[in-house]
């Protein structure tokens, strides 16, 4: 390696940043999160590094993403699975992700760490729960979704039954029946925000 070549220790794990890239303490416009966010890949691969706060090989993050991507396991992987994502990791997204100051990759020695700045990115990508490491994420919103049809259901059984004044249904006055079914709403509210 020539003298011209030589990357010091600080460049490489990107201390030395450009003036454009934000700092650990900095907040990343709203644009720019999305920017980042709008790849599949980068989603990923933020994911698999929600899930640890020390520096992984860019080897191991690259085929838990193919993994993911072809909806197999990491040992089921073929050589052309793993390649197809491994390349556009290492040449675009891992540096993207580098100079917005959300990782830490250090593409000459194959390590990836997670940065302060990324737990900006975390509601946005909990949100997303399609590749989740963990289901119990999707399953939770769906038992809400079920939930609010539960109490609606409800609420729409007792307006039908109060307006045919079926015999149950006429010991609740209107501003009773109206309390209930506000009483329903708020507290699944309550309940979906607590949780």
């Amino acid at each position: 390696m020539s003298s011209t070549e030589t990357v010091t220790a600080g460049e490489n794990r990107g201390e030395n940043r450009d003036d454009e890239i934000a700092s650990d303490n900095d907040e990343l416009p709203v644009d720019e999160i999305f920017h980042i966010l709008q790849n599949e890949r980068r989603r990923m691969v933020l994911e698999y590094l929600q899930g640890t706060d020390e520096s992984v090989r860019m080897r191991d993050v690259a085929e838990q993403v193919a993994a993911w991507e072809n909806d197999t396991t990491v040992e089921e992987l073929t050589s052309d699975q793993r390649q197809r994502v491994y390349i556009p990791l290492y040449q675009s997204h891992l540096p993207k992700l580098d100079k917005a100051g959300i990782i830490d990759y250090q593409q000459n020695r194959g390590v990836v760490e997670r940065r302060p700045l990324a737990r900006q990115l975390d509601y946005y990508l909990n949100a997303d729960s399609n590749n989740s490491t963990s289901n119990d994420a999707g399953t939770k919103g769906a038992d809400w979704d079920d939930y609010y049809i539960g109490a609606a259901g409800t609420g729409a059984v007792l307006l039908l039954g109060a307006f045919f004044e079926l015999p149950l249904f006429s010991v609740i006055t209107g501003i009773g029946l109206s309390a209930l079914i506000l009483l329903m709403f708020t507290t699944l509210t309550i309940g979906q925000y607590v949780r």
